[in-house]
């Protein structure tokens, strides 16, 4: 099983969801964050004043797909989240050792 991570955009959210829904992802933990890399924030102009955001809004998907599904998911979030414009976000797969549905104590891809 994989965990795959991404940040995106928040006004991608909707469509993403939807692209992965098509490719069979069951579920996600979606998280509203803060965050910089590149683009390392901008300056807006509120009531007159010029300020620093050295936080950007982003939204960050946790995804938990079997071993076969993961390759996808990554393609799909990347193309779906594409606007081709600095800041689109990133994607980071890592492995998981073991799943557990609360209401039912199946195990492992079982639980997904």
């Amino acid at each position: 099983m994989k965990l795959i991570i991404a940040a995106i955009k928040p006004f991608k959210l909707e469509e993403v969801r939807e692209a992965l829904t098509t490719i069979g992802v069951r579920g996600m933990m979606v998280t509203e964050i803060k965050g910089f890399g590149s683009q390392s924030g901008h300056t807006e102009i509120y009531r007159g004043a010029e300020y620093a955001v050295n936080f950007v809004p982003k939204v960050k998907l946790e995804i938990v797909v079997s071993e076969g599904l993961a390759d996808q998911v990554v393609e799909t979030i990347q193309t779906t989240a594409k606007t081709d414009k600095i800041g689109d976000g990133k994607i980071f797969v890592l492995d998981v050792a073991s799943a557990v549905r609360v209401r039912t104590g199946e195990t492992n891809e079982d639980a997904l």
